[in-house]
């Protein structure tokens, strides 16, 4: 698990959409809420660049954030964030609150190492195709990890490695395992490279020519 990642904020008091847009325009704050639990909703406002600073580090997205609202720390997740479509900018923020003792569902990414020394890659000639980048797991806040691990060392051509092949930690689990052994999908395999027949070369060198040909004719 990360170190903490603190978030400061304030209350925001005054609501509705000409109001976020003075925030950001303005102030140069970024709204945002914090829900879940048994509290109301709290309605919030983040320095932009702070916020903006944060999500350029990975563990934002899957860490139990310390946010300090007027002085008061509110442990929460991050649920959504908004976008500028066009520009780099965050438009709002939603974060769920946690109870460290009552386990939290997240999306955690994979992190895949060793891929250039992959058996099936170094010795056989294959390449990686991943079909999954994160997972989604169950554990208590305080052991959430950053990350799940899969090593690709030994993994040979053709080989194909599940959900189930991950290693998690100590009281972390899968939520698709959860559901059955059906739920096991794959995360990555070593496909053999695509193999490029004499037919198909001599049917890609023909084809500038017959385009050209139909050129020709048409003019």
């Amino acid at each position: 698990m990360s170190d903490s990642i603190v978030i400061e904020a304030t209350v925001r008091t005054d609501l509705g959409k000409g109001a976020s847009r003075r925030l950001r325009r303005i102030a140069g704050l970024m709204p945002a809420i914090i829900y879940g639990g048994t509290e109301d909703p709290v309605s919030i406002s983040i320095p932009h660049k702070d916020i903006l600073r944060q999500t350029t580090n990975e563990a934002f997205f899957a860490s139990v954030l310390e946010i300090k609202v007027d002085g008061k720390v509110i442990p929460a997740i991050i649920k959504d964030l908004q976008r500028h479509p066009a520009k780099l900018a965050l438009l709002h923020a939603d974060f769920l609150r946690v109870d460290m003792k009552k386990d939290i569902h997240v999306h955690v990414p994979l992190h895949f190492t060793n891929e250039e020394a992959c058996h099936g890659v170094k010795m056989q000639g294959g390449r990686i195709q991943h079909s999954m980048i994160e997972m989604e797991i169950s554990c208590l806040p305080g052991i959430l990890p950053e990350y799940l691990e899969v090593d690709m060392t030994d993994v040979e051509l053709g080989q194909v490695l599940h959900i189930s092949d991950v290693k998690l930690p100590e009281g972390v689990t899968s939520i698709a395992l959860s559901h059955g052994e059906d739920h096991d999908l794959p995360i990555v395999t070593v496909v053999a490279p695509k193999v490029v027949s004499e037919d198909d070369e001599d049917a890609a060198a023909a084809a500038p020519a017959e385009d050209a040909s139909e050129e020709t004719s048409e003019e």
